[in-house]
């Protein structure tokens, strides 16, 4: 009988927490607007790459918010041209993916807030994170052209930029891990 009591306890316990947590980690979804945004602490030595336009007549992910689950990434991969976007992210205000053909990062802004959009790129085999930043305006893409290991894999995480301060901020979105390849 006691031990009923204390399994009873422990789940009582454990289901409290978990809703705890859901209710105060739930970051902002793409479409929803930041009142009070939150600096994000970014690791030391982090090198900050200002994105480029995208050539014309290259053709550009989509701005509209998509977020790829590892088994929608791993078909892209296969099924389309070796130029598609793969591991897209997006929070407010900030969208990005991983070109595996030619191993370029796509930063896109989608919100007119003064801020910019930010993607940083981590790796698997320790080189350290780099971060693409679009400050070409809402409603554009900018690209940084890297060279990454072709056995390894990269992740994205997609948040906002304030150039005036060099200060990064939530919402903030992952990838999932991502093949430097494009083959999954």
């Amino acid at each position: 009988m006691r031990e009923n009591w204390r399994i009873k306890v422990s789940v009582l316990a454990g289901a409290s927490a978990l809703a705890f947590s859901a209710l105060t980690a739930v970051p902002a979804v793409a479409d929803e607007a930041v009142e009070d945004l939150q600096e994000v602490q970014m690791p030391t030595g982090l090198k900050t790459v200002e994105g480029i336009a995208p050539a014309a007549g290259t053709d550009a992910p989509s701005l509209e918010p998509t977020t790829d689950g590892p088994f929608a990434a791993a078909a892209a991969a296969k099924a389309a041209p070796a130029n598609t976007c793969l591991g897209s992210t997006a929070a407010y205000g900030a969208t990005g993916c991983f070109q595996h053909n030619g191993d370029i990062v796509w930063a896109g802004d989608t919100q007119k807030d003064g801020m910019s959009a930010a993607v940083g790129v981590y790796t698997d085999y320790g080189r350290a994170a780099e971060v693409c930043i679009n400050k070409l305006g809402v409603n554009t893409w900018a690209t940084c052209d890297k060279d990454y290991r072709e056995t390894g894999d990269v992740r994205l995480r997609v948040l906002r930029y304030d150039g005036d301060t060099g200060k990064f901020y939530q919402p903030e979105s992952w990838s999932g891990w991502i093949p430097v390849d494009g083959k999954y």
